[in-house]
This record gives C-alpha cells, sequence and structure tokens, in this order.
C-alpha cells in the first residue's frame, strides 16, 4: 500500500510557505493539484516542479461535489497500486477543503494513510483584510452548500468558495432571506496575494455584479449586526425577549403569572386565529400566530422558571414525534394517500402509548379527547370514533330521521330540564350528520354565525332609527334584503 501526503498551499504567495512544506514539495517526484488558480502553483513551476492538476475536471463535470470526488477516488486508487503521493490543495487542507475529507474517509475504508502536514489557512490573511477579531465569534460558511438555517446574524460571517456570478447570486439569494436588499457586505479576493488582493464594501443586491470569470480566491464576509429589523425576525430573539420579561428586571404582571393564570389565553389566542382562517386575512393571521406563539412561549419560560423543562425540550419531543409518525417520509414505510398516512399514524400512537405501559385492551375507545374541547367538537369525535368499530347508522337517511326523532323529543318534553336534556340529543346527532356528510360542525356553525353576525349588522347599519323602535317586519325586510347581496 501506498501512502497520501496533503499539504496546504497557504493563501498568499510562494514566500508565505513553511520551510518544511517547501522542501516536502521539492522532494517530491511530482506535486498533484486540485486546480492550478493559485499563485504559489504558477511560482513552483517556474522552479521545475512538476505538477499534475485536476482543473479539467471542471469542465467535464456539472457538479463541483463529482469533481472532488473523481480526484479522492483516483489519488486512492494510485496510493492502493504501491504510489507515494503529495497532493496540495489551497490554503489549508482541513479549511473548506472537500477533496481532503473525502481522501481521509475513502482513505481509512481502503487501508491507506492519509497524513495531513497543514498550511496556512486563508482565514489568517482574510482577517487582517477585513480588520476583524475571530475572537468575537465567527461563522465559516460554504457557499457551495450555503443553507438560510446555517446564518447567524449575530455572529461574523465568511463564505467561501464563491467562484462565480452564478454561484454569487445563489450567495445573495439565501442571504436575502435574513439580510435587507441594501445590508452592506465586503467582497474579499486574492486575500494575503500581494498585488492581488481586493477589497471592496458593495450593498448586497450587488453582490453578483463583480465577476468577470471564475474567482477561486473570493470570499463574501457579512458583518454581525444590532438592527432590530434583522435580529427580531431570528427564533433566539423571541427567546431572549421572553426570558427578559420574565426575569428580575423584566415586567411585573409576566413575572406574576402561572400556568393557570394565562390558561384562557391561549384558548382565547387559539380562537382568534382560527377568526382570521375563517377571514381569509394573512395579514390578520400572522400576526395573531405570533400571539398564539408568545402563549406557547410564555408557558415554555415558566415551565422552565420552574425547572420542569424549557422550549428546547418542546422542539426536540416535536421532531421526534414529527419524523416517528411519519415513516412513509423519513423511513422506508409507504403511504399513498392522506387515509394511508392516517392509518400510519394512528398504529404508532397505539405502539406509543403500550411502549409507556398503557394496557389498550382496558382503555376505553372515548378516553383521550381533551376536555377542554367545544361541546359540538366533542361530540363530533366522540361519534367518529365510535364509527371505528361500526356503532354507526348505515346511511344517512337513518341519520335525518334520527335527527326529526330528537327534534320531536324536544317539542314533546316536560319541562325545562327535560328540554334541556332533548336540545343536547339534537345538537348530538346534529353533529352526526355533519360528520356523515364530512363536514365540521364547528366550521359549518362559524360559517353561519358570521353570516348571521353579517345580516343583522346590515339591518343596524341600513336602519334610520334605533334598533328598539324598528318593528319585526321592518327588520325582517331588511334581513331579505342583506340575504340578496
Amino acid at each position: 500500500m501506498g501512502k497520501i501526503t496533503v499539504i496546504g498551499l497557504g493563501a498568499g504567495d510562494i514566500n508565505q510557505l513553511t520551510l518544511g512544506t517547501y522542501e516536502t514539495i521539492k522532494a517530491a517526484e511530482q506535486l498533484y493539484v486540485r486546480t492550478e488558480q493559485h499563485p504559489v502553483v504558477a511560482q513552483l513551476r517556474e522552479q521545475g516542479i512538476k505538477i499534475v492538476s485536476y482543473d479539467s475536471l471542471y469542465e467535464q463535470v456539472a457538479e463541483f461535489a463529482e469533481v472532488y470526488e473523481r480526484i479522492a477516488n483516483e489519488l486512492i486508487e494510485k496510493a492502493c497500486d504501491g504510489q507515494t503521493l503529495l497532493f496540495a490543495a489551497p490554503g489549508h487542507p482541513l479549511v473548506a477543503e472537500q477533496t481532503t475529507l473525502l481522501l481521509l474517509e475513502k482513505g481509512a475504508q481502503r487501508g491507506i494513510e492519509v497524513d495531513i502536514q497543514g498550511g496556512q489557512s486563508f482565514l489568517d490573511p482574510l482577517f487582517s483584510a477585513l480588520r476583524v477579531d475571530p475572537s468575537e465569534g465567527f461563522t465559516l460558511l460554504d457557499a457551495l452548500s450555503l443553507d438560510k438555517k446555517l446564518l447567524n446574524p449575530w455572529a461574523h460571517l465568511i463564505i467561501t468558495q464563491v467562484y462565480d456570478d452564478l454561484t454569487a447570486a445563489d450567495v445573495k439569494l439565501t442571504l436575502m432571506d435574513v439580510y435587507p436588499d441594501d445590508y452592506e457586505i465586503t467582497f474579499v479576493s486574492a486575500a494575503g496575494v500581494a498585488g492581488q488582493e481586493k477589497v471592496s464594501k458593495m450593498p448586497l443586491y450587488e453582490l453578483d455584479h463583480q465577476w468577470q470569470g471564475v474567482d477561486n480566491l473570493a470570499a463574501v464576509y457579512v458583518p454581525p449586526t444590532a438592527e432590530d429589523v434583522i435580529l427580531n425576525r431570528q427564533f433566539n430573539a423571541l427567546r431572549e425577549i421572553i426570558a427578559i420579561l420574565r426575569g428580575p428586571e423584566g415586567c411585573p404582571w409576566d413575572r406574576e403569572q402561572t400556568h393557570q393564570s394565562i390558561r384562557k389565553h391561549l384558548i382565547e389566542e387559539a380562537y382568534e386565529v382560527l377568526e382570521t382562517i375563517d377571514d381569509d386575512d394573512p395579514e390578520a393571521m400572522c400576526e395573531e400566530l405570533g400571539d398564539l406563539l408568545m402563549q406557547v412561549m410564555l408557558h415554555a419560560q415558566i415551565a422552565e422558571d420552574n425547572g420542569d423543562f424549557m422550549i428546547d425540550d418542546i422542539i426536540f419531543e416535536l421532531n421526534e414525534k414529527l419524523i416517528r409518525r411519519h415513516p412513509h417520509v423519513f423511513g422506508a414505510k409507504r403511504a399513498n394517500t392522506g387515509e394511508e398516512a392516517v392509518v400510519n399514524w394512528d398504529q404508532i400512537k397505539m405502539r406509543e402509548k403500550e411502549a409507556k405501559g398503557i394496557d389498550l385492551t382496558r382503555r376505553s375507545l372515548l378516553d383521550g379527547i381533551p376536555r377542554g374541547l367545544p361541546g359540538l367538537m366533542v361530540a363530533y369525535e366522540l361519534s367518529k370514533r365510535a364509527s371505528k368499530v361500526g356503532f354507526d347508522w348505515d346511511q344517512v337517511q337513518d341519520v335525518y330521521a334520527k335527527i326529526e326523532e330528537e327534534l320531536e323529543e324536544v317539542k314533546t318534553a316536560e319541562s325545562w330540564e327535560h328540554a334541556k336534556e332533548e336540545v343536547g340529543d339534537l345538537l348530538f346527532a346534529a353533529a352526526n350528520l355533519a360528520r356523515f356528510l364530512k363536514i365540521d360542525p364547528e366550521e359549518a356553525l362559524a360559517l353561519t354565525n358570521r353570516k348571521f353576525k353579517q345580516r343583522f349588522q346590515y339591518i343596524e347599519n341600513t336602519l334610520n332609527k334605533p334598533l328598539p323602535e324598528a318593528t319585526l317586519d321592518e327588520m325582517e325586510a331588511l334581513w331579505q334584503e342583506a340575504k340578496r347581496k
């Protein structure tokens, strides 16, 4: 078996190579490099160093990842044939260099020794060019795998491998998900290379206007921000605000709250969200969902203050549950329809309950319906669960007959208490009818409530006198007029 030694060419010219690295290069029969697009490579050629470059691969394949894969495979095969190889990467071989990671991985699999000897990273001259102290905290990202979730507006952000205008355009669009279009960034090229270093500040929207060809020495720097318009879009900012409100120097009202004291607000905010859905009002929905999220965050902070759990635990449990209950998405199980997905979900729920020691044979089919649900929703859920085991009518005509029967019993009730009971039976039968027709009874009733409100308010707004002075005939005429609108 052979061996592969990986060295770094540094970020600048040949004078920045360490003496040891330079001597290693001179002693090698030939030097393999990922790309010749580096100042040191040309200088080494001038000194008679035999160099094998893989630049041609960039023209043969469409993805950079495939280039790295093919380079690593070729070098490993040569080493398997007994060759001792020297491979050089730009900068430091372990900083933003996927080829090195592939060599380490494949070498371990094939029993090939891969020795990393280092080199100056491009970060050193980059920080010097930017006049930035990295100890303040920075994030280093690869433009070729940039993801919005990795962006941290509180820290210095450096994006490397910004090769060309297309890559820069992708970087720009990703950054615009977090930063304003005119946010000032810095474009840096050939940091540390004498006579070639370029440092330019510009608004974000101009980032992809800088290229006049391939530039593998380019990086983008995004400074940290204190702007509320950026930070207040981050989840961590919300968490910090809630913690401050509940803290010693926070709001007295927020500090006094308990799970029980704000229980009703959770229900109220949920219903306000439902109202925006019914009104088809996205702007209002955005605001009301925020109010609902605030209730979740308050409960999480109260629990954290009590030492019970944190918002991280809530998110963890939710993520675990979503992955576990969607094996047709995150696993090997299949579900081609929504009904099949629900069957998967229910089966997994049952296994989870069994794992918790719950004896399902002694558990009622009707257990687990939240007590706080509105009565109409409870009626709907009770009948739906009973129908799963065949306790149901055969056809919708039977439900109509049941409603007529219950209505007649309301009419013939002998007392107020009896009438109250029979009205409940009538409403329960109506909920069953809604289920049979695949209609959500709460949605149907909300629609009717809204319709009634609109028509009655039409009467109020159209009458030219106070409501108490209007006759029933006048109000009925306006009601019919509202129905026609």
